[in-house]
C-alpha cells in the first residue's frame, strides 16, 4: 500500500511563514511528479506548486515570489516553504504525487488528506 501523509499546517499571522512536508510511503517503486495543491471553502481545488523527479518546478500566479517547492527523493518528501502569507491564502493543502508502486504496473495518481493552513490576524 502507498500513501501520502502530509504535516505542517497551521494558523498563521499575515506575512508570517510556515513549511510544509509531504512524505510518501510504502512499497514504491518509483516517483514522477509530485506537487501540492489548496482548497478554500467554496472554491475548487487549485494548483500550488509542482515539481518533477528531476526538478523541474511550477507556480500558481499567485504565489511566485512567496512559495518555494522543493523535494528530498532519497526521502520520498515534498516541501512547501510559503513566506509572506496572506488571508487568502488559507485553504485546506494537499499533496499530490504519481507513483508507482512494486504491484502495480503503470503510475497512478495518490493525494495526501489534507492540512488546514489559516493565514489570520
Amino acid at each position: 500500500q502507498v500513501q501520502l501523509v502530509e504535516s505542517g499546517g497551521g494558523l498563521v499571522q499575515p506575512g508570517g511563514s510556515l513549511r510544509l512536508s509531504c512524505g510518501a510511503s510504502g512499497s514504491i517503486f518509483s516517483i514522477n511528479v509530485m506537487g501540492w495543491y489548496r482548497q478554500a471553502p467554496g472554491s475548487q481545488r487549485e494548483l500550488v506548486a509542482e515539481i518533477t523527479s528531476g526538478g523541474n518546478t511550477n507556480y500558481a500566479d499567485s504565489v511566485k515570489g512567496r512559495f518555494t517547492i522543493s523535494r528530498d527523493n532519497a526521502k520520498n518528501t515534498v516541501y512547501l516553504q510559503m513566506n509572506r502569507l496572506q488571508p487568502e491564502d488559507t485553504a485546506v493543502y494537499y499533496c499530490r504525487a504519481i507513483m508507482k508502486s512494486h504491484f502495480q504496473a503503470r503510475s497512478r495518481e495518490y493525494w495526501g488528506q489534507g492540512t488546514q493552513v489559516t493565514v489570520s490576524s
